[in-house]
């Protein structure tokens, strides 16, 4: 071997001690990398805009992979903890999916029947109710003599949900109006859910009157009846 040989042997000698060097400090920085990030674990994300108040489902969440010490306390792992639940709040596509954005559907208790009534937005509570509230609901009526007259139907109904803004058409002094409603579901008893449905059918409108959280006490009966006749 003469000594051009022996140079060309040092230097690819050399080269692959660099290589190795090189790739022993790749797998150092690695290594450093994974022991501060730490292991991974499943998350989920929402795949498109949820509304506020609809119920969530699988279809609407996509998983990822996200470092288990990053991901916070409140982030959802397990897709069951989607089971009857709601969002609580209008949810954005991409937002990390937590329990504070859901919460439980309202359940219907024994002897109760769950009724829905479309609301007009502008006589309704706009954009305040939600499953679990308690609103006092008022009907008006029109007798024969064309006088007009305004009763507490129900007092205390409790919501169990509240759907999407709808777009209506409503004849008003005959004459076609577009506006918007919104289906309102209510967990009655059988004389309550009568009364809402009557109201619906036959009552000149329909409003909500949203009752302070905590409040228990009824509407006494002298007060569930108005005619403009008592404040003459």
């Amino acid at each position: 071997m003469n000594s051009r040989q022996r140079r060309g042997v040092i230097l690819l000698l050399l080269s692959v001690l660099c290589a190795l060097g090189a790739f022993v400090g790749v797998l150092s920085v690695i290594g450093d990398v994974e022991s501060k990030v730490g292991p991974e674990v499943t998350a989920y994300r929402l795949a498109r805009d949820v509304p506020a108040y609809e119920a969530l489902d699988e279809g609407m969440v996509e998983e990822i992979a996200i470092p288990e010490r990053w991901l916070s306390r409140t982030a959802i792992t397990d897709l069951d903890d989607l089971d009857g639940k709601i969002a609580t709040n209008p949810l954005k596509k991409g937002s990390l999916l937590q329990s504070d954005m859901v919460a439980d559907r309202p359940e219907l208790r024994e002897g109760e029947q769950e009724i829905a009534i479309m609301i007009d937005a502008a006589t309704g509570v706009a954009g305040k109710i939600r499953p679990g509230s308690r609103v006092n609901i008022y009907a008006t009526f029109r007798d024969k003599n064309e006088n007009e007259i305004s009763r507490v139907i129900v007092d205390h109904a409790r919501v169990i949900d509240v759907g999407e803004l709808t777009p209506i058409s409503r004849e008003d002094d005959d004459v076609d109006r577009d506006s918007e409603a919104v289906p309102i579901t209510f967990a009655l008893g059988t004389l309550d859910a009568q009364r809402v449905a009557f109201a619906e059918s036959f009552a000149v409108n329909v409003r909500l009157a949203l009752v302070a959280p905590g409040s228990e006490a009824g509407v006494p009966e002298d007060e569930r009846t108005y005619t403009l006749t008592r404040d003459k």
